[in-house]
């Protein structure tokens, strides 16, 4: 038997690396070791030259050859105070960056760890030892572009230097006519500014052990962006109640309120809510626009039969129309794009919402209030002597309400609510668990619209590339009929490759996919019979309802998503 020898990765070069872990075959490893030989250049320029391996592949390799540690900075948030220790010029220039800090090690991000006057330079910069770690020369850029661009500036940086000086007790007593002048608000100035440029739809606050997280929902996706002191949370905390006309010394409870934030002609409504959790409160600010108007059903995402569908049911003078899917799928704007569509000076239409997300001209809009009684059953019942035509309810939430909507209904008005489901055929089994009698939902209930959104490929870095043949017989398989015959077998798939405008994450916006299930005479009978959702969907789609995840995978093939967006959002 032949002798196995153990080689170690400082003994082996780049190519032997990937050969042994099968991302080379041998043949592969004969040619390039011949190319490289012949034309001298290095193995790992003929490498990417061919984009044989994955760029991040190669780079590991390389750092067990040069015995230090890899590290892949996407998604990973950089402090300021590390930032700082070097400056975004420098950090260019030799294509490394500070991502750490443990005791007197400072971790560098480096394209080339070996360099030791880069090492000794930041070492006496920073008045802390280096430890090394291998990085892609692209990944550090990008952290670079990312990381220096979302650092609070100059000016916020003293101020932070400012607050963490004084006790938040302190703060807190000085009153609010200092806290209004205190360095604090700089900071909710950058936040909220990055918040309105980076098109985010919420700010999430958040408390931890030793440091302080900001993080950003961006096209539906949470992203940490920042990390601050620990000792300026409780002014950045202080300061935001203020401004919310809160109550700064309730840290026991959770507490709601709002207040409004301009930035050049943005101006933004901000709900804020704080909640109490072991290392302090954390605030969630949800940003809400003024200056957009509802988008058409169009600009969301909804066209062919889907559209069609919702449309024929919008003509009928009375009954309800829900609108189902998680928390933050898109449900009430949805909502509002229909009550833009139908609203006439014909017809009163009235609302009530928690809250009032966008303001229509000529409809009444009622928020919520449940300290004074102001709930949707209450609002309902008060609405029905206001001789409206049209209704509409933010969400079915109990039996109560869901009763009035129904009543709403069958005396002759058009109903719009949300409702708390997975999918379409899952909001009449929904209904009749909150004691819905199933003769009255039968009659009262037109349609119900189904919905998810996912983000859209970036158009600035689109680019075309190839799956494999089992993904190509997974979206035949599920499209079936409705795959488009102008495409044949040639179907393509696009992504993006990352870029300056998407924040190289290779998204920018979002959309919505849809499947809208009428109510007909077949629907209505599984719903008397407490038929399963199941069986209201395999009767629905036999109907030729298109279902949320056809809808997305047409969107794929019209290059408008990805297959990852949508199995994320709508996998079975």
């Amino acid at each position: 038997m032949p002798k196995i020898v153990a080689q170690s990765a400082q003994d082996s070069s780049l190519e032997d690396i990937l050969f042994r872990e099968g991302y080379i075959s041998a043949d592969q490893l004969s040619a390039i070791k011949l190319e490289s030989i012949n034309s001298g250049q290095s193995v790992e320029k003929i490498l990417a030259q061919y984009n044989l391996i994955p760029a991040d592949k190669i780079t590991q390799a390389k750092a067990r050859i040069l015995n230090v540690p890899y590290i892949k900075l996407e998604g990973k948030a950089i402090s300021a105070d590390i930032l700082n220790s070097l400056p975004e010029a420098a950090a260019r220039r030799y294509l490394i960056i500070p991502f750490e800090k443990k005791g007197d090690e400072l971790w560098v991000a480096m394209a080339d760890p070996l360099d030791i006057q880069i090492s000794q330079f930041i070492e006496k910069r920073a008045g802390l030892r280096v430890k090394p770690f291998l990085a892609q020369a692209e990944d550090i850029l990008k952290a670079i572009s990312d990381q220096y661009s979302q650092n609070l500036t100059s000016e916020v940086t003293s101020a932070l230097k400012e607050v963490a000086s004084v006790k938040p007790e302190e703060e807190v007593q000085a009153g609010p006519e200092i806290l209004r002048e205190a360095p604090v608000s700089n900071i909710i100035d950058q936040l909220l500014e990055y918040a309105i440029k980076s098109r985010a739809s919420d700010i999430h606050i958040e408390p931890q052990e030793d440091r302080t997280r900001v993080r950003y929902r961006i096209d539906g996706i949470l992203q940490e962006k920042i990390l601050l002191p620990k000792g300026v949370h409780d002014a950045l905390v202080s300061r935001i109640k203020i401004l919310s006309v809160l109550k700064i010394d309730e840290k026991r409870l959770p507490q709601d309120g709002r207040f409004t934030f301009t930035y050049g002609e943005n101006i933004v409504d901000l709900r804020i809510s704080t909640v109490p959790t072991i290392f302090g409160e954390k605030v969630v600010m949800r940003l809400l626009p003024k200056s957009t108007g509802a988008p058409s059903l169009l600009e969301l995402g909804l066209r062919g039969g889907s559209l069609k569908s919702l449309e024929s049911q919008l003509l009928r003078p009375h009954g309800i129309i829900l609108i189902c899917g998680p928390t933050g799928s898109g449900k009430t704007t949805t909502l509002y794009s229909i009550l833009t569509k139908i609203s006439t000076t014909k017809v009163n239409i009235v609302t009530i919402e928690d809250p009032v997300e966008y303001q229509i001209p000529g409809v009444n809009q009622v928020q919520m209030n449940t300290a004074v009684g102001l709930t949707f059953a209450s609002a309902l019942r008060s609405f029905l002597r206001q001789d409206p035509n049209i209704i509409m309810v933010g969400e079915v939430r109990d039996t109560e309400t869901a009763d009035l909507a129904i009543q709403a209904a069958l005396t002759g008005h058009q109903v719009f609510s949300t409702v708390h489901t997975n999918s379409s055929s899952g909001a009449p089994p929904r209904l009749l668990d909150m004691g819905v009698e199933p003769f009255l939902l039968t009659s009262a209930l037109n349609a119900v619209v189904g919905q998810r959104v996912v983000r859209k490929i970036c158009p600035h870095c689109r680019i075309e590339f190839s799956v494999p043949p089992e993904v190509i017989e997974n979206i035949k398989s599920v499209l079936g009929k409705f795959l488009p015959v102008s495409t044949g077998n040639a179907l393509k798939f696009f992504k993006g490759k990352g870029c300056s405008f998407c924040s190289n994450t290779g998204y920018l916006g979002r959309i919505g996919i849809f499947e809208v299930l009428s109510i007909s005479e077949q629907i209505a009978k599984l719903i008397l019979e407490h038929a399963s959702s199941g069986a209201i969907e395999q009767a629905s789609t036999a109907s030729g309802m298109v279902t949320m995840k056809q809808d997305g995978y047409l969107k794929v093939l019209e290059g408008v998503t990805t297959m990852e967006e949508v199995l994320r959002v709508a996998q079975d």
